[in-house]
């Protein structure tokens, strides 16, 4: 039992059935927030109505979130021991102030806001709200700070056997991470934006309620579609900084072996690992990889054949996430680019109300490719060109993780069937009278 491969299955396990919550909680944080906001200003209680609704199903998502995010820091100590000890100057300061500062922050004002309803005024009450949204994007930042350290890491010196941190400002200003913060919330507020259309859209069909989702159909449509434009945008800028920084990635997510000047973008394309090369590529848009990665099409692009085999990330598992999460991207802009021409129709196309229905768990899977790409991308290296995984194991037996493994996989998966339950429940039942 190779205890590094199950200590990074374990560590999988938890971070996807943490982050099945997470964009949740962001996207709808920020729609909560506007929609009370609404109601302060205009008195129309259909918003407080609204608030509401969503707020129960905000409520049910971020309680389980926090539940399957507790375990993820002890795992450092765990299963990560020697990581720890090696970088844990530098990576515990930024958990430690996303634990204290930003988490805490979020769950005192949630506090306000689920209880405040009728205790506090109602400019208080919607401040609340704000502060929750703030507050849990911010604590986003700080994990995803921590995140870019291992992804591209500055601001450190190595004294002492260890690397100790050195210029805290330098971690902060990281552009990796900031890249990787902006496409996350980005995809965050978007995956809110489609839970909203999609709930909106099963009542629709059926007729019931119809005022009230039709407005939570119209507040969300523009909203997801600039949300899915951003994405898309921070993307984009988000690869630039790939290129530059960890090119084994960019080759790894473009099957690119070869190193090549004028790289194109082949929209059909069959990767050969064995082979070290690509059994199918059609379709080529000359110079497109090099202008999206350097914004220059004669750029040169790097292939897999110029660094060692035993430095390149697995080439299947991220050019596939990749390509698949592309693929996502396009069906969300056209499905949201539908809703915003539907959301004004006297009957919005019932062809449109059913693939947002079915469309519901698709950004999930969006988001998850995305950081499939992201960490399988950086292997063999946990800190990239620092430190590599094999290295940052606790020296327990594999016997003691695979246990655990199971464990994880057992109760996770109990979670994540309860809030899939909870919410199909109540999103079905619908406003309250």
């Amino acid at each position: 039992m190779d205890v590094v491969m199950l200590s990074r299955l374990q560590f999988a396990v938890a971070v996807f059935f943490h982050f099945i919550f997470v964009p949740l909680t962001l996207g709808l944080s920020i729609l909560l927030a506007y929609m009370e906001t609404r109601y302060v200003m205009s008195g129309d209680e259909m918003w407080k109505r609204q608030v509401k609704f969503w707020g129960k199903l905000f409520l049910i998502n971020f309680t389980l979130g926090i539940v399957t995010g507790i375990t993820l820091e002890f795992q450092f100590g765990t299963n990560w021991s020697r990581y720890s000890q090696y970088v844990g100057d530098i990576f515990g300061s930024l958990l430690a102030i996303e634990a204290t500062v930003a988490f805490f922050l979020e769950s005192t004002f949630i506090a306000v806001w689920h209880f405040g309803w009728d205790r506090v005024g109602k400019k208080m009450h919607c401040f609340a709200i704000w502060m929750v949204a703030l507050a849990g994007n911010l604590s986003a930042l700080w994990i995803i700070l921590a995140n870019g350290w291992m992804q591209n890491p500055v601001g450190y010196v190595l004294r002492n056997g260890r690397a100790e941190l050195e210029d805290f400002l330098t971690v902060v200003q990281n552009p990796y991470a900031w890249g990787m913060y902006m496409h996350t919330v980005s995809s965050a507020w978007m995956l809110g934006g489609f839970f909203v259309l999609g709930v909106s859209a099963w009542h629709l069909l059926r007729g019931s309620h119809t005022d009230f989702f039709r407005r939570s159909f119209r507040m969300a449509a523009p909203f997801t579609l600039a949300m899915v434009l951003a994405v898309a945008a921070a993307g984009h800028h988000q690869g630039a900084n790939v290129a530059t920084l960890q090119p084994a990635k960019l080759a790894a997510m473009e099957a690119q072996w070869e190193t090549e000047k004028s790289a194109p973008f082949h929209l059909l394309l069959l990767p050969d690992v064995e082979n070290e090369s690509n059994s199918v590529q059609a379709l080529s848009l000359p110079g497109m990889m090099s202008w999206v990665a350097y914004g220059d099409t004669q750029a040169e692009i790097r292939g897999l054949k110029d660094f060692p085999s035993e430095d390149r990330p697995p080439v299947a598992a991220t050019f596939w996430s990749f390509r698949l999460m592309l693929l996502l991207g396009g069906i969300f802009m056209l499905l949201a680019l539908l809703a915003v021409v539907q959301r004004s129709s006297a009957r919005i196309c019932p062809c449109l109300l059913k693939a947002l229905v079915w469309a519901l768990p698709l950004p999930y899977i969006a988001i998850a490719l995305g950081w499939a790409v992201a960490e399988i991308g950086r292997q063999p290296w946990i800190v990239y060109n620092l430190m590599r995984t094999s290295d940052a194991v606790s020296p327990v037996p594999g016997s003691s993780v695979l246990v655990s493994l199971i464990a994880f996989i057992a109760v996770y998966s109990a979670l994540g069937l309860l809030d899939i339950m909870l919410l199909r429940t109540y999103a079905r039942k619908g406003p309250e009278a």
